[in-house]
């Protein structure tokens, strides 16, 4: 059964190849009568007089643009490269021949130009894929290979990412030189060559069937024919290059590298918020400037290892871990002044008057007043007669007396209340009027002068701590105008920075419609 099934499967295939040469016998006549009996020779090149030039039409149709690699400068793109030529050795006349005007034959059995791309990557010359080319009556040959070129392009980093690049194609003949072969751009000319002085073509290659890249947006697509001469030969050699003007699309460097950078330098700047007493400002600073790090190995990872130019993004990172390597700084000296105290510095009396008084209205700083939290305080007086004498002891005060006022002060103050004045009675009065006629070594036994110098070393000691208190607090609020100083600072320097380095980009004032969206069909 299977050997059935085979043995028809080979007849079915026998009758339509034996149906295809029966119902075409014209062509194939012509085609052995070209190759065959004229006796052909591909190697030959097809014209009648050895001192003619042979025009070759070039053009180029670009279906993708498969890969940019910046780093090592490569751009890889899927072309249909057309040529067109006249072969005198391939004319016919269609009446002879069943009206056969067009004839599809191998490339492999005719003269073909070695057409090849000079500025290749790879090592791949030429076209990989042979195939057929279509010969007209009137000698007229066509031949359009697709192809896939790795050609070197010269990559600029300098406004990376919003760059735009300029790779070119070069094609020309590897064998023939000017005189024998010439090429011309197929959009150049109609039939005659063209004058060398001018010698471009601003539209050159077609974008019928492109397909759009995410990556890029094509520009622009002109075409240059150049005529030179090359130190090995005398002759000149004729070549075609087309160039690429290609923009990158930039919203995917935006937001995963842009973005990410400003928002980092802007952090930079809430280092001079942060309290000092916090202890983490130069943690942040350390944090931030390691986050910038990963970013430079992220970008050389990214970018060609030129030493020509720094990129764009580059100068900005590097902008940026400027400012945070100053913010370290900075931050530094700002806690080393936070915690100063009067054992160990004096403040200068220029530093007391710039920091203390000029610099906190210059930044609109206002400095709460210092009060005394015993003036919010009642004077809570107990009045208490005792059986030996009565008078008013004041157990809560708001001022210090003086040695020489203790024996006035001690009952009667001006600063008392007059509510608590007041409820004294007469016969206190008549008491306090005796005790002020008494000695004073009657008045105060010597328990209530030990009292008292305890007392007024207390005090001395609480006004020594007052007034360090008073010095320290100076200080900080010293550290606390350098960091809202440099807050104003590093603020209007990663905003000028950011403008004026990011701006800087040509591309981002081109509002060019791209070429590739305008000529091609497919969407």
């Amino acid at each position: 059964m299977e050997t059935s099934i085979i043995i028809l499967g080979i007849f079915c295939i026998y009758l339509c190849c034996f149906s295809i040469t029966i119902a075409n016998p014209e062509a194939k006549r012509l085609y052995e009568e070209l190759i065959k009996v004229r006796s052909y020779n591909k190697l030959i090149r097809p014209i009648k007089n050895n001192s003619e030039k042979l025009t070759v039409y070039l053009g180029l149709r670009l279906t993708q643009l498969l890969d940019v690699d910046e780093k090592n400068q490569i751009m890889t793109s899927n072309v249909w490269l057309k040529q067109e030529w006249y072969d005198d050795k391939l004319r016919w006349e269609p009446s002879k021949y069943g009206g056969v005007d067009v004839l599809y034959v191998p490339s492999q059995q005719i003269w073909l130009p070695d057409i090849v791309l000079y500025n290749n990557a790879d090592g791949n010359y030429e076209v990989t894929l042979m195939t057929k080319a279509t010969v007209h009556y009137d000698g007229r040959v066509i031949w359009e290979p697709p192809a896939i070129y790795k050609s070197s392009c010269t990559i600029n980093v300098e406004f990376f990412p919003f760059d735009i690049q300029h790779c070119q194609m070069k094609f020309g003949s590897w064998t023939y030189n000017g005189e024998q072969v010439d090429l011309v751009h197929i959009n150049q000319t109609n039939g005659s060559a063209p004058v060398y002085g001018n010698n471009s073509v601003p539209y050159a290659i077609d974008l019928t069937d492109f397909y759009r890249s995410v990556e890029w947006d094509i520009m622009e697509v002109p075409a240059q024919r150049n005529v030179r001469k090359y130190t090995c030969c005398p002759q000149t050699y004729t070549d075609i290059t087309f160039l690429i003007t290609i923009r990158r699309k930039t919203l995917f460097y935006t937001v995963n590298l842009i973005i990410p950078c400003v928002g980092i330098s802007f952090l930079t700047v809430l280092t001079f918020y942060l309290p000092s007493d916090s202890g983490e400002k130069v943690a942040l600073c350390i944090s931030i400037l390691l986050s910038l790090t990963v970013f430079f190995l992220l970008l050389a990872e990214l970018i060609p290892p030129t030493s020509l130019v720094v990129p764009l993004i580059g100068k900005y990172l590097l902008f940026t871990m400027i400012l945070v390597t100053l913010s370290i700084v900075v931050t530094v000296t700002v806690l080393n002044i936070h915690f100063r105290s009067p054992l160990t510095h004096q403040m200068p009396p220029w530093v007391r008057r710039v920091f203390l008084q000029v610099l906190p209205r210059l930044l609109w700083m206002r400095r709460p007043k210092t009060v005394d939290p015993l003036q919010y305080q009642q004077p809570i007086y107990h009045a208490k007669k005792h059986t030996t004498s009565k008078f008013v002891v004041p157990l809560l005060h708001t001022k210090p007396y003086k040695k020489s006022q203790i024996n006035k002060r001690l009952l009667r103050d001006s600063s008392f209340d007059r509510d608590v004045t007041e409820n004294i009675d007469d016969d206190d009065e008549d008491e306090i009027r005796q005790m002020e006629h008494q000695p004073q070594s009657s008045l105060y036994p010597n328990e209530i002068k030990k009292a008292f110098d305890g007392l007024k070393c207390i005090a001395a000691h609480m006004r020594q701590e007052d007034g360090e208190k008073k010095i320290k607090e100076e200080w900080k609020y010293v550290a606390l105008v350098i960091d809202r100083l440099f807050l104003y600072i590093f603020t209007t320097a990663c905003i000028a920075g950011t403008c004026g380095i990011i701006l800087q980009a040509p591309s981002i004032y081109d509002n060019r419609k791209p070429i590739d969206i305008i000529k091609s069909n497919r969407f």
